[in-house]
């Protein structure tokens, strides 16, 4: 649940540079959380698996760190075009090829780019607030230090609230509404398709669904690769039209619903149910989230992003350089930060193309072992190892 509410930090601190309205906010809070937690209700009792399916937090932050490029209509296009792709590869059994295509070490390259400078605005939104951000960091940093029970980010949130009462620095507090919901059209910009939609799919199969299903077939599961693939695009699709989304298995969250520590192997289902449940409610109460923003801080909010996501930057940067793989995903790091635009199209698109031709060039020999140990299982899906995304565990 902390997990969750971790990652809802980041889509309520770019709301203000999105101009959603309240209820705009709430709806794409739904498609975030209780959409896919309800598609993967359904996959865990029809399979009778532990299957969850959330809005992909790396997703999540690509899109939030495009928010002053591309507007959120030109976003939802990108999406939904994101998840007609998954759906193919889904129903042709080609997530292998991809895989060999687009290495997952540097799409975590291009994620370690996409997540830095959100560490970085959290300095920033100390200057403007020290006090109160101050106070924030100094609990998170304390908490991760001495407990292990629970996130630092509690803490943190705790202490900057303290804080903000002290200074005089909350607004109107949040109050409970009823779940509303308002679509998004969609617009389809090429220059944000072809920037955005690639490194969408990619996150969605190589940093999710691909690694998430390796990890329950090794505890024994025989999960429907083919059918996960093309609920993730379909609920990619039409969530896309309340804000846009990629809907995937979460691999950060599935040791804590399958793995040993569940209990009996045909009960762990169960706990994956529990963990959806936690999804939906978040989803269908996302009016009263989308007032934390009035309610908070606009540079606590900030913070807690910052230091939600530092969970996330720590092992990504190991990743990039920790092999086989360094000098493409290296780049691809670098190039997202440079904000590099070519011929109309963005740093992200160039980050995955550089990275691949980078790494074809100056490690082919690696590039060549790397795909001969993720090649296809028996199940049609690659191996892509036990390093293939980041952790987000007690971000």
């Amino acid at each position: 649940m902390m997990v969750f509410l971790a990652v809802l930090t980041i889509p309520l601190a770019v709301a203000p540079e999105l101009g959603r309205t309240h209820r705009q906010l709430a709806s794409w809070l739904f498609a975030l959380y209780a959409g896919p937690g309800l598609l993967g209700l359904w996959l865990a009792v029809r399979h009778r698996q532990p299957l969850v399916l959330t809005g992909n937090v790396f997703a999540i932050i690509l899109i939030a760190s495009v928010a002053d490029q591309d507007t959120f209509s030109d976003l939802a296009g990108a999406a939904i075009l994101a998840g007609a792709v998954v759906v193919v590869l889904g129903l042709t059994g080609l997530s292998g090829l991809l895989s060999r295509l687009v290495p997952p070490p540097i799409v975590v390259g291009v994620l370690a780019g996409a997540v830095l400078p959100f560490v970085v605005r959290l300095f920033n939104a100390m200057g403007q607030d020290p006090i109160v951000v101050g106070s924030a960091f100094v609990a998170y940093l304390a908490a991760r230090a001495r407990l292990r029970a629970v996130t630092p980010l509690l803490p943190a949130l705790v202490g900057g609230i303290a804080a903000a009462v002290l200074t005089g620095h909350l607004g109107a507090p949040p109050t409970l509404e009823p779940p509303g919901l308002e679509l998004t059209l969609p617009t389809f910009s090429l220059t944000t398709i072809v920037s955005i939609t690639p490194v969408l799919v990619a996150i969605t199969v190589l940093q999710a669904n691909v690694p998430s299903m390796v990890f329950l077939r090794s505890q024994g599961y025989e999960p429907p690769a083919r059918e996960i693939d093309v609920t993730s695009g379909v609920g990619t699709i039409a969530l896309s039209l309340l804000g846009p989304t990629a809907v995937s298995i979460p691999l950060p969250i599935m040791p804590l619903v399958a793995g040993p520590q569940c209990g009996a192997w045909d009960r762990r289902f169960r706990v994956a149910l529990a963990a959806t449940i936690a999804l939906v409610t978040i989803g269908v109460f996302g009016g009263v989230a989308a007032s934390l923003v009035t309610w908070l801080p606009a540079a606590l909010v900030l913070a807690l992003a910052g230091l939600a996501l530092a969970g996330v930057l720590a092992p990504a940067l190991g990743q990039v350089t920790a092999g086989p793989l360094i000098w493409g995903p290296l780049f691809a790091f670098v190039v997202v930060q440079s904000n590099l635009t070519l011929v109309g199209l963005g740093s992200y698109f160039w980050a995955l193309v550089i990275g691949v031709a980078v790494s074809a060039v100056v490690e082919r020999d690696q590039l060549r072992a790397f795909n001969a140990v993720a090649r296809p299982t028996a199940h049609g899906e690659p191996d892509p190892g036990p390093s293939a995304t980041p952790s987000t565990e007690r971000s």
